[in-house]
């Protein structure tokens, strides 16, 4: 037992010697000054400088150091002037050997500028292809520590681990590798801005039908970049060391299916809800739109799911899409517009989706009650202030929608589907007023757009606050009651519109006056006055009236005897 222990105090004796014995030889290596350790004896010659290990550069008050570089407070960092990277240490194939830091971080950046010049082609498809730049792609260096790693090697750990570091340094260089990045959004707003454009869109299955007999008329695949997939494509790239050089990459571009088959669509024979209004009193122009609009919404096939904007289906409305110029409603007058009668077109249908038990979407009722449907029955279209028709298709089966218009002068829309509601289940709806508001007094409106003599009058309309519902009865009895809409008509007073366009002051003066008495029969007698003779008598009478009732009480017994002798032609023709 005493040999074991005599043994082992021996050794801690002569550890305790060497330990710091190498520790001095060691430190005399490091700084250069280790007695015949040299360049001679296979070790590096550690000196003053490039090869010294001091601990870099020492931080000033307040500042924190990690490394060889200094953040100050605002995180702004500094690096130190005198302070240099050992030989031997890369940044992908930069050399950094002797570099401050600073000069480092300024190399590496200037060497990812270059490589933002690099142009990237990208494939889309076999035709097609966008080139642009690493740079357009937002390019950046995402591993900017590198340089501190840099600056630290061989300067940072216990005076082992710093003489290792730099023993290896001797042999083998260090590389860093600069990690590059791009910016996904700036890549998929490219991907979606400047090659989606090269998407060829499939071509649904569709039906026709003819004599009675529907007929599928087959769809056809198209292509669809994944711009996703594509980013993803991009990304990975440049994360997986970009060297600047030029490159093409295929995108990702994928199959786009049509919808519908045969067998789905063959299906399709139920008749949903069907519609039918009058425009019998119509003239040639009216009866043009409606025949128009409506051929504009026949035919669609509507998948599951998919919602219909009539709006959509049939505008523009200009003489080049097969609209005339007709009377439509604007701010509670009739006015000649191009399309004028199709809100006939998109009520008749609305009337048919309701029968069909579709989702409305979006559905206005008219400013002024409509006499082709019951109150709350309407639905009007507006392109100038948005209003739309909108419906989904929320039955689990595509659906066709048929229109079309007959010389009896009706319009009619039919839904086809397949019929999953219960038989013997039956719909009615019910119109509900509410409110009844009389119209007051009457109203003269000047329209500078027609000429002088033009009178066109427009009845009154009674104002209404009223309900449709809907009723839903199971073999004759009543199961349910729901409410459809609500609507709110304006009442609107008898109206004349008067033409003002003219360039007779004794015309326009006589228009001027006749308007400012809201008159509806005085104002068609000076329209028809200006016919004849420009309104001179007209105006005379005007100024004669004026002077009556400016006179004394004598003089207008006098005035009124003389103008009871002049004709009464403005009353004449306005009896014609």
């Amino acid at each position: 037992m005493k040999k074991i222990l005599k043994i082992v105090l021996c050794l801690a004796l002569s550890v305790s010697i060497c330990i710091p014995a190498f520790a001095q030889t060691s430190e005399g290596i490091l700084n250069g000054a280790g007695a015949g350790v040299g360049a001679g004896h296979g070790s590096p010659s550690l000196g003053e400088g490039e090869g010294s290990l001091d601990s870099g550069s020492q931080p000033g008050a307040g500042n924190s150091v990690t490394g060889a570089v200094a953040v100050v407070p605002d995180g702004t960092k500094t690096y130190s002037a005198t302070d240099t990277i050992k030989s031997g240490v890369f940044a992908g194939p930069i050399d950094l050997s002797g570099m401050t830091g600073e000069n480092a971080e300024t190399a590496v950046k200037q060497y990812v500028s270059n490589l933002s010049k690099a142009n990237v082609n990208l494939k889309v498809g076999n035709d097609n292809s966008v080139t642009v730049t690493a740079g357009e792609l937002g390019l950046t260096w995402n591993n900017e520590e590198i340089v501190n790693e840099a600056m630290g090697l061989g300067k940072s750990g216990n005076i082992i681990k710093r003489f290792k570091d730099i023993s290896d340094l001797k042999r083998t260089n260090k590389v860093f590798p600069i990690e590059t990045t791009i910016d996904d959004n700036v890549v998929k707003k490219i991907l979606q801005e400047k090659c989606s454009v090269f998407d060829s869109p499939a071509e649904d299955s569709t039906l026709t039908r003819e004599n009675g007999a529907f007929n599928v008329v087959g769809g056809q695949n198209g292509t669809k970049l994944n711009v996703d997939s594509s980013a993803e494509l991009i990304e990975n790239y440049f994360a997986n060391g970009f060297s600047g050089s030029d490159v093409q990459l295929d995108m990702v571009v994928e199959t786009d299916y049509p919808r519908g088959d045969a067998e789905t669509l063959s299906k399709v024979k139920d008749v949903l809800g069907t519609f039918t209004t009058k425009f019998t009193s119509s003239g040639k122009d009216r009866v043009t739109n409606v025949s128009n609009g409506c051929s504009l919404v026949n035919g669609r096939t509507v998948y599951p799911g998919e919602q219909i904007s009539v709006l959509s289906c049939i505008t523009p409305f200009t003489e080049e899409n097969g609209y005339a110029l007709a009377g439509s409603y604007l701010n509670g007058v009739v006015v000649e517009s191009f399309g004028g009668g199709i809100c006939q077109v998109s009520t008749t249908l609305y009337q048919a989706v309701l029968r069909a038990e579709l989702q409305v979407d979006e559905r206005h009722n008219h400013s002024m009650v409509v006499n082709y449907v019951d109150h709350s029955g309407d639905a009007a279209i507006a392109e100038s202030s948005g209003k739309d028709f909108k419906f989904t298709n929320n039955s689990e089966y595509p659906i066709y929608i048929e229109g079309y218009t007959s010389p009896e002068k009706t319009i009619t829309f039919t839904i086809y589907g397949v019929e999953t509601r219960p038989e013997g289940r039956t719909l009615e709806f019910e119109s509900v007023d509410l409110e009844e508001t009389e119209p007051v007094g009457e109203k003269v409106v000047a329209d500078s757009s027609q000429p002088a003599g033009y009178a066109k009058g427009q009845s009154a309309h009674v104002g209404y606050k009223s309900q449709l519902w809907k009723i839903v009865k199971e073999n004759g009895q009543e199961k349910e009651k729901v409410q459809v809409n609500s609507s709110t008509y304006k009442a609107v007073p008898a109206t004349l519109t008067m033409g003002t366009a003219t360039s007779n002051p004794v015309t326009a003066s006589a228009i001027s006056s006749a308007i400012a008495t809201q008159s509806i029969d005085y104002c068609k007698a000076v329209a028809a006055s200006v016919k004849m003779d420009g309104g001179a008598m007209a105006l005379a009478q005007q100024q004669a009236q004026a002077a009556v009732a400016a006179a004394p009480a004598d003089v207008e017994v006098a005035a009124e005897n003389t103008a009871q002798e002049q004709p009464q032609v403005v009353n004449t023709d306005a009896q014609q």
